[in-house]
């Protein structure tokens, strides 16, 4: 298998690990800020869900949109959070009939195709993170403060963070929308090893290879740019809560 294929679905592989580390602490972090400030539960998680508004809205309209496509009928549509089993926060919903596993798999895919796409678009046209990331990768260079500087210089810089940061930290799928990915998943396993079995692996890779890598690479980008902006603000909001903590005597438990 050529070396660049295998590195490019590695890396995508790899990624949704810290991936989702890093989104959950965070999210974690902002609220226990909100919750040590406030000391009320109810208006806490109120600012926290007005913070990631623009990311919830995309999120479920995602869905509704998506349900709509594939001829599938939905029930109530809601942006106001509410408490859910296991202490859980969730912070919206949509409502959709029950159907085949291939349209509750898209429909359950639709925020993290909608919100890779803004990602990519902002990420890339608006901040150009990727310039960074591949800096970071690279081990940092001496041109490191030069292309900080040249990101934040970027027109409306704050608005496209802000957005792009509510929106990469909402999109992956919650537990109820990954519920129709196991059939799917099997399905690709065996028809992967069927192919492989075939002996048809060689010749989809000469004619297909590069789509497949660019369609790697391009996930692989989303995803690179969510782990950097969430990288970029767990210190700072890990060393804020510390602070307010210290200063005001409450604990977050």
């Amino acid at each position: 298998m050529d070396k660049a294929f295998l590195a490019s679905l590695l890396f995508l592989l790899i990624l949704p690990l810290p991936l989702i580390y890093l989104q959950r602490s965070v999210q974690r972090e902002i609220q226990a800020i909100f919750l040590i400030l406030t000391r009320q539960p109810e208006i806490s998680t109120a600012l926290f869900s007005l913070l990631f508004f623009p990311g919830v809205l995309l999120h479920e309209t995602s869905h509704f949109l998506m349900a709509h496509l594939l001829g599938v009928r939905t029930g109530r549509f809601s942006l106001i959070p509410r408490r859910v089993g296991g202490g859980r926060l969730q912070l919206g919903y949509v409502e959709t009939a029950s159907t085949d596993f291939v349209r509750d798999a898209l429909i359950g895919t639709a925020p993290l195709i909608a919100g890779g796409i803004f990602v990519a678009f902002a990420g890339i046209s608006r901040l150009e993170l990727n310039v960074l990331w591949k800096d970071f990768t690279l081990g940092g260079s001496g041109s490191t403060l030069m292309v900080l500087k040249s990101i934040l210089a970027q027109p409306d810089f704050w608005l496209w963070f802000y957005l792009t940061f509510t929106v990469s930290s909402t999109m992956m799928p919650s537990t109820s929308d990954r519920r129709a990915w196991i059939p799917i998943l099997v399905m690709m396993v065996i028809v992967t090893a069927l192919v492989l079995l075939a002996g048809a692996g060689p010749w989809i890779l000469l004619k297909l290879g590069s789509i497949i890598k660019s369609a790697l690479d391009a996930v692989s980008a989303v995803f690179a740019i969510t782990v950097l902006i969430h990288l970029i603000l767990l210190f700072p909001a890990w060393v804020i809560r510390k602070v307010i903590s210290r200063v005001l005597g409450v604990q977050v438990v």
